[in-house]
């Protein structure tokens, strides 16, 4: 039995995540800002009231974990606030770099001490973040975001590697969640993370810091 830590864990992708793990055994630590009925029913360890953006919620997160190990830390928290240039909303570009880039840093380092030679760090960024694929336009904070993210995952991956953790920078697909208003063209939540929990077993330090 493995622990996974899972960030935005009480809807969408992360409670997805959640029931997948906990179906085939593993112990999963589900941290949110606040928790759902669907994840209180999973009966998984659930961590509510944590705000990433908040370095003393990251740090009261990290004391009450008491230095518990972790195998695979999975961010899947993150907003999407589509603005594009006729209405540009600076503070919503911020407000996605605090909560989609900087938030998954803040918390990766905080709990490395709790990860091991053998974990994993798991970035859940976008296509949306790819440059080359942009063809669209659009979402500017979203987007730029998820570039950010990205380059944090890699980054991560060259100063872990000697600690033997490896990163995984992963796009989930378009999945029909509440972010992308249940789009009809999406795949389903279970489809996604079992395609997700896939490459996290196929993740080593051979393909750390790959997209």
């Amino acid at each position: 039995m493995s622990t996974y830590l899972v960030t935005g864990a009480n809807r969408g992708i992360g409670l997805e995540y959640c029931r997948q793990l906990k179906k085939r055994g593993d112990h999963v630590i589900a941290v949110c800002r606040s928790t759902s009925d669907e994840l209180n029913n999973l009966e998984v360890s659930v961590e509510t009231d944590v705000e990433l953006t908040s370095e003393t919620d990251i740090a009261g997160l990290v004391e009450r974990l008491d230095g518990q190990s972790i195998d695979v830390l999975i961010n899947n928290a993150g907003i999407a606030e589509s603005f594009g240039l006729d209405n540009l909303n600076i503070d919503s570009i911020r407000r996605q770099f605090e909560v989609n880039a900087l938030a998954p840093l803040r918390l990766t380092r905080a709990l490395v001490p709790n990860l091991k030679a053998g974990s994993k760090i798991i970035i859940m960024t976008s296509r949306m973040g790819s440059i080359e694929d942009n063809t669209s336009g659009d979402s500017y904070g979203y987007r730029m975001s998820k570039v950010a993210l990205s380059m944090a995952g890699k980054s991560l991956s060259i100063d872990l590697k000697h600690r033997q953790i490896a990163v995984a920078i992963l796009h989930p697909g378009l999945v029909k969640t509440r972010m992308t208003n249940f789009n009809t063209q999406g795949i389903t939540p279970e489809e996604s993370v079992k395609g997700l929990l896939s490459r996290i077993e196929q993740l080593n330090l051979e393909n750390t810091g790959t997209f």
